[in-house]
């Protein structure tokens, strides 16, 4: 699966369970980590492991894909790594407080509506 097929289908996956504020970065330019930060927030530390939880099945049983590695399940930041896209799943408080899109803003915000 291309990376931008990838973070569509993970965007839609998360969408689905009800993620807030899904935003997509592309960070091919600033970064050899990946080619997408896609970043989503959940309502409770529960909705956060739901959320991760949903994604890393629907991607395996649809997909065949599944993440090189996952950080974090104990924590309000769970961080699923596939590859070409690292999917963050915060809760509010630990994505206003690390705030990756400050911090990866000169890398372009992709439209997820497309």
């Amino acid at each position: 699966m291309n990376p931008m097929d990838l973070l569509r289908v993970a965007a839609k996956i998360l969408d689905d369970k009800k993620a807030v504020d899904l935003t997509a970065i592309h960070t091919t330019e600033q970064t050899i980590l990946s080619d997408y930060f896609l970043l989503a927030s959940g309502t409770s530390s529960t909705h956060v492991k739901a959320l991760a939880d949903e994604l890393e099945l629907e991607m395996k049983r649809r997909h065949g894909v599944v993440p090189r590695g996952i950080e974090g399940r104990a924590t309000g930041w769970i961080l699923l790594d596939y590859g070409t896209v690292l999917v963050h799943v915060f809760q509010k408080e630990q994505r206003e407080y690390y705030h990756l899109e400050r911090l990866w803003e000169d890398a372009e915000t992709v439209d997820l509506e497309q």
